[in-house]
């Protein structure tokens, strides 16, 4: 998996200066001037992670549990996540959630703490498939899989009556200026690189160029625009048509009853995917409690109370899909030919240039 080159050094340099602001002016607590305990004296777990990914009912049994309060902030991207943790050391937290490459970086950097998976017998539930994909760490040292999945696409039923089920979607100028494509090279660019029959993580000039030419002169055109954060919400209130995006966002968005108006898919031909993990950042204040809070999100009841929340297919624990109650947005078969994002090393630099002639020129 991907780890740590020259430009992820520079690169980091750049992001712990925007990110110096971020947090002393933006966090959501001020976790590195409290104690790990309130003025009551209950302990503080501080977790750092993804939106739209916690379950509130699994943190507050948690809660209830260990008599502790578990202070939540949240992050958009890995490389806020990243940037954050490079500017102020561990930041305060005990618990982060990084992707693969970013675990890969992590611990490459010594910003990771090892895992004392004995402490932890419910990891037994972790499944063989999430840690064959794992290949930046498969026995667990550094980090614990929380959830592998991918981005698709979701189509308003109502508004678009024929399509074609690919990434080749965003060719169809029947809806041009109702569509959207996530605000991230990789994911895009893997994408068309994937629907070419190549892999997402191509180093070929040639094969990288087709992708290229087809987001920008195929796909492009009929966008309205690329959009990380927003496109979930516009998605729902029916600005974009077809989104490309993430499954727990898009549903978040909208009320249950209309979830039946969307069809959410991820292309058969592949794509990227990602696996998010559980960490803990290197001088963590309470190590202990945030190995018992790692320990619990994977006990099988409660994983399932995650998998129900977000309605995620059980691609993580082999033991959760017996208590869930809900029907997942997508299965863990669909994710048998996406690819994870790999480091590309120096070649990152195609990739880079490949982006900016279609993301910054008109």
């Amino acid at each position: 998996m991907r780890k740590p080159t020259t430009k992820h050094f520079i690169l980091s340099l750049f992001l712990v200066l925007a990110a110096s602001l971020l947090f002393f002016g933006c966090s959501k607590s001020t976790n590195t001037e409290e104690s790990s305990k309130n003025t009551t004296g209950s302990k503080k777990l501080y977790v750092y992670n993804w939106s739209y990914y916690t379950p509130d009912s699994v943190i507050e049994s948690f809660e209830k549990e260990y008599g502790v309060d578990v202070v939540l902030d949240y992050f958009a991207s890995n490389e806020e996540m990243f940037a954050k943790l490079m500017a102020s050391g561990d930041a305060g937290y005990d618990i982060v959630f990084p992707s693969g490459d970013y675990v890969s970086i992590m611990k490459s950097l010594g910003m990771l703490e090892k895992i004392d998976t004995s402490k932890m017998p419910n990891l037994q539930y972790i499944t063989p498939l999430v840690l064959s994909k794992a290949t930046y760490d498969p026995t667990m040292e550094y980090s614990v899989p929380y959830y592998m999945g991918a981005s698709g696409i979701a189509v308003n039923k109502q508004m678009v009556s024929s399509y074609e089920k690919t990434w080749n979607i965003f060719a169809d100028t029947r809806y041009k200026g109702r569509m959207v494509m996530m605000d991230d090279m990789r994911e895009v660019l893997g994408d068309a690189l994937a629907y070419l029959g190549y892999s997402v993580n191509s180093t070929d000039p040639a094969q990288l160029e087709q992708a290229r030419k087809l987001v920008n002169d195929k796909w492009k055109p009929n966008l309205v625009k690329f959009d990380a954060e927003g496109f979930a919400k516009a998605f729902a209130s029916g600005e974009y048509w077809v989104s490309h995006g993430y499954a727990e966002a898009i549903f978040e968005e909208l009320p249950q009853q209309q979830w039946d108006n969307v069809d959410f898919f991820l292309p058969q031909q592949g794509g990227p995917m990602y696996i998010d993990s559980m960490c803990i950042p290197k001088g963590a204040r309470n190590y202990d409690l945030a190995l018992e809070f790692i320990n619990y999100i994977h006990k099988p009841e409660n994983y399932a109370q995650f998998l129900d929340r977000f309605h995620f297919p059980a691609s993580v624990n082999t033991e959760a899909e017996k208590y869930r109650t809900t029907k997942p947005f997508y299965t863990v078969d669909m994710l048998t030919n996406y690819e994870l994002k790999e480091d590309l090393g120096s070649n990152l630099e195609m990739y880079n240039k490949a982006w900016e002639t279609i993301r910054y020129v008109d």
